[in-house]
């Protein structure tokens, strides 16, 4: 099968970390580099457990409460361990949706000051909303030899970017986390207005109106 990177933009090793035995394997691209994490074999083709993670550091490394990006990565993690096998994509290069880490933080403030949500923070600003480009997750896999995904995402928006990159999602695979106190108006505008699927979200507005 033909590479679809050169020699010297892929390095492979293994990682044993807390959850468990992984390959890890590390591509550079457009000038970011990103890393999979496979875990379980044999040669993984076809409905493959997959998550495609898009870098926060704030939430992924800090533990940030007003996102839920660090609570899905190991989520996501625990799923592939428990299943015993899958893999875990982490595109870098894609902070705040890709309008890069000053540029999140200054929306944060707006969040934080004017009480603005995390679409309108990002537009006051004249800054998109989502420039995610799920290219290297697409030529990543491709790469690993993988034909099929089962993936772990609540956004339609990836599952459509993933196969028009030629790579078939069969099923998605729901990734909720339980809302704080922190994250709750955070995770609404993603389910009304960036049309993320977040039906935990329906319990929340069951207890606000019998609270």
């Amino acid at each position: 099968m033909h590479s679809m990177f050169a020699d010297e933009d892929v390095a492979e090793s293994e990682l044993v970390t807390r959850r468990g035995k992984f390959r890890a394997v590390a591509f550079a691209h457009g000038g970011h580099e990103h890393m999979a994490l496979v875990h379980g074999g044999p040669p993984l083709r076809d409905d493959v457990l997959v998550r495609v993670h898009s870098e926060c550091m704030t939430g992924d490394i800090f533990g940030a409460m007003r996102c839920e990006c660090g609570e899905q990565l190991g989520a996501a993690l625990d799923t592939i361990v428990g299943e015993g096998s899958g893999i875990l994509v982490y595109l870098r290069g894609q902070e705040g949706r890709g309008i890069g880490l000053v540029a999140k933080v200054r929306t944060h403030v707006l969040q934080d000051e004017q009480g603005l949500d995390t679409v309108d923070s990002a537009t006051s600003l004249g800054l998109p909303v989502d420039v995610r480009d799920y290219t290297p997750a697409a030529r990543i896999l491709t790469h690993l030899g993988v034909r099929s995904v089962r993936l772990m995402s609540n956004n339609p928006d990836k599952i459509a970017s993933l196969e028009a990159h030629g790579i078939e999602v069969t099923a998605r695979v729901p990734l909720l986390m339980p809302p704080n106190d922190n994250n709750i108006a955070y995770l609404r505008a993603k389910r009304d207005r960036l049309g993320h699927d977040l039906p935990q979200l329906d319990q929340v507005a069951v207890r606000e109106r019998h609270g």
